[in-house]
C-alpha cells in the first residue's frame, strides 16, 4: 500500500470550493459520467488523499490527512449491525454500543468518556442494521491517546455479567423513551416490519425486542461479542492534521497485537417478492393526531435506481418548495409534516413516506393525496427545474460533509465496510448528478406502485377507541407540532 506517499494538502474549506462548480470523479460503472470539468482534478486530489493499510491481523486502516483544522478524527466502524443478529437474539448489536464505553483492561469505566473530554475533544458511537461505529474528535496533538483507547477496548472490551445487566436495563429505558413514549414510532417500526416481511436482517429493528433482551443470556452476549468484535472485521479511519509515517507507528504498536476471529458468513435467504399490497393499524397513546406511514422494497444502495428513487423522495418532500410540502403542509394546511427518505441498506432497501395529520384533515383524503403525487411522479417525472433544484441541495450536503474531519472518518470507514474502498466515497456525487429525468420517471414507474406498497395507518388512542359513528374526542389544534423523531 502506499501509505508513505504524501498528496498534495487541500483544506475542506478549499475542496467545498473547488467542488462546488459541479461534479468530477468517475461513478460505478452502472452510472454514466458527465463530462470532465475544472472539479475533476479536486476530486482526484481527494481520492489520492485517502490512503488504505491492512494489518496482518486483517484490520483495515484509511488515512485522510487534512490539515484546514488542528484536530483529528478517529472512527472504528465494525462489519455487525442488526442484520448479523439470530432471530429470538435481537438488539445485541447496539447493547455493544453501549457495552462498549462501560470500561477495558486498561481504563476504567466512564474512563473513555473522562479522558477524552478533558481534552476538550468529543465522542460518541452508533448502530444501524448494516454497520457500528465508534468515533472521537481530538485536538491533533492527542492522536496517540484516541487511538489507544479504541484499541483498548477492541482488544481487551470488559465484557462481564455485571456490565451486561447494567446497560441491558440502560437500554430497555432508551426503548420506553424512543418507541413506547415517542408519537408515531411504533408505525415506523411496523412499517419495517410489514415491508420486509420476513426477511429478517431488515425486517426487525436496530434497538431489538425488549423481549429479547429479557430473555437473553450472558453467554450469547459474549458469543456474540467474540464473533464479531476483532480487528479483521473491522476498519479504523483517520481523518484530519496528523503525520501518517507516525499514525502508522501508533496503529501497528496499539492495535497490531489483536486477533483476528472466524466471521460468521453473511448469507441470508433472498427478500419473496411482493405482489399486493400490505396494511396494518397502529393504536398510539402519544399521536395526538392521525399518521400514515407507505413504504415500497426497492434496490440496494449504489445502484442507478437507488440514486434515482433518493432523488425522487427529494423531489416530493425535501424543502419547502418540494410537492407534497408546499401543497399540503404551506398551501393547504391538511398536514403539519412529511417526509419521504431511503434506508440505505446494503441489502434490499425501503422507500418509505411519513405524513402526520392536522385536525382538519382526514386519512382517505391524504391517503389520495399522497397516491396522486406518487403516481403523477411515475407518469411524467420531475421538472427539469425540480430535478435542478434537488441536484443543487445534494451538492451541497455533499460538499458541506466533507468540511467537518468527524463526518469524512465516518463515511470513508463505511464506505471501506460496505464497498470494499474508501475511495469510492469520492464518486457519489457524481453518481447523484448524472441521474436524469427519464431515470427518475422510469424507477418510480417500476417500483412505487400500489400493489407493491405497504400502507400503515397511526390513530390516536382516542379516535381507535371511538365507537363507529361517534365523533373522536377533540385532538391538538391545527399545527401542533409532532413528539416524534424524524426519520
Amino acid at each position: 500500500m502506499r501509505h508513505r506517499f504524501r498528496a498534495p494538502a487541500l483544506g475542506a474549506l478549499g475542496l467545498a470550493v473547488a467542488l462546488a462548480t459541479t461534479a468530477a470523479a468517475a461513478p460505478p460503472a452502472a452510472v454514466p459520467a458527465p463530462a470532465p470539468d475544472a472539479s475533476h482534478e479536486a476530486l482526484e486530489r481527494l481520492r489520492l488523499a485517502i490512503h488504505r493499510v491492512k494489518l496482518k491481523n486483517g484490520l483495515r486502516v484509511v488515512m485522510n490527512v487534512d490539515r484546514s483544522s488542528p484536530t483529528v478524527a478517529i472512527a472504528v466502524t465494525y462489519d455487525v449491525g442488526a442484520r448479523n443478529e439470530e432471530p429470538g437474539r435481537s438488539g445485541f448489536a447496539h447493547l455493544f454500543e453501549h457495552m462498549m464505553f462501560q470500561g477495558s483492561r486498561h481504563v476504567p469505566k466512564g474512563g473513555h468518556f473522562n479522558l477524552i473530554s478533558a481534552r476538550g475533544g468529543t465522542l460518541n458511537g452508533t448502530t444501524s442494521s448494516d454497520r457500528t461505529n465508534y468515533f472521537e474528535v481530538l485536538p491533533a496533538n492527542e492522536l496517540a491517546l484516541g487511538l489507544w483507547l479504541e484499541a483498548d477496548r477492541m482488544r481487551w472490551l470488559a465484557v462481564t455479567p455485571e456490565n451486561f445487566e447494567n446497560q441491558r436495563a440502560v437500554v430497555q429505558e432508551e426503548y420506553r423513551m424512543r418507541y413506547e413514549n415517542a408519537a408515531y414510532m411504533r408505525g415506523m417500526l411496523r412499517l419495517a416490519e410489514l415491508s420486509f416481511d420476513k426477511h429478517w436482517p431488515y425486517a426487525h429493528s436496530v434497538i431489538g425486542s425488549m423481549a429479547d433482551l429479557e430473555n437473553a443470556s450472558f453467554e450469547w452476549v459474549r458469543d456474540f461479542h467474540e464473533r464479531y468484535y476483532a480487528p479483521n472485521n473491522a476498519v479504523l479511519t483517520i481523518a484530519g492534521d496528523f503525520e501518517q509515517d507516525e499514525a502508522m507507528r501508533l496503529v501497528n504498536q496499539y492495535f497490531g497485537g489483536g486477533v483476528p476471529t472466524q466471521v460468521p458468513a453473511y448469507d441470508p435467504a433472498p427478500l419473496a417478492p411482493q405482489s399486493a399490497e400490505r396494511r396494518d393499524q397502529v393504536e398510539d397513546q402519544n399521536a395526538k393526531t392521525p399518521g400514515l406511514f407507505y413504504g415500497w422494497i426497492i434496490p440496494e444502495s449504489r445502484t442507478a435506481e437507488h440514486y434515482a428513487l433518493e432523488l425522487a423522495a427529494m423531489v416530493l418532500t425535501d424543502g419547502e418548495s418540494s410537492r407534497l410540502h408546499r401543497r399540503l403542509v404551506l398551501e393547504r394546511g391538511v398536514l403539519r409534516s412529511v417526509s419521504a427518505w431511503t434506508s440505505g441498506h446494503r441489502g434490499p432497501d425501503l422507500f418509505a413516506m411519513m405524513a402526520t395529520l392536522t385536525t382538519r384533515s382526514k386519512l382517505p383524503t391524504i391517503e389520495r393525496e399522497l397516491d396522486a403525487a406518487v403516481r403523477e411522479l411515475a407518469e411524467k417525472g420531475p421538472s427539469a427545474a425540480e430535478l435542478e433544484r434537488v441536484k443543487n441541495r445534494m451538492r451541497t450536503r455533499f460538499l458541506f460533509g466533507l468540511e467537518a474531519n468527524l463526518s469524512r472518518a465516518t463515511r470513508l470507514g463505511e464506505f471501506e465496510v460496505f464497498w470494499g474502498d474508501a475511495r469510492s466515497f469520492t464518486r457519489e456525487l457524481d453518481a447523484y448528478l448524472a441521474v436524469t429525468r427519464e431515470r427518475v420517471q422510469a424507477a418510480a414507474a417500476k417500483y412505487l406502485t400500489n400493489a407493491r406498497r405497504n400502507v400503515v395507518t397511526v390513530l390516536p388512542m382516542a379516535q381507535a377507541a371511538a365507537p363507529p359513528g361517534k365523533p373522536p374526542a377533540p385532538s391538538a389544534p391545527a399545527g401542533a407540532a409532532s413528539k416524534g423523531a424524524q426519520p
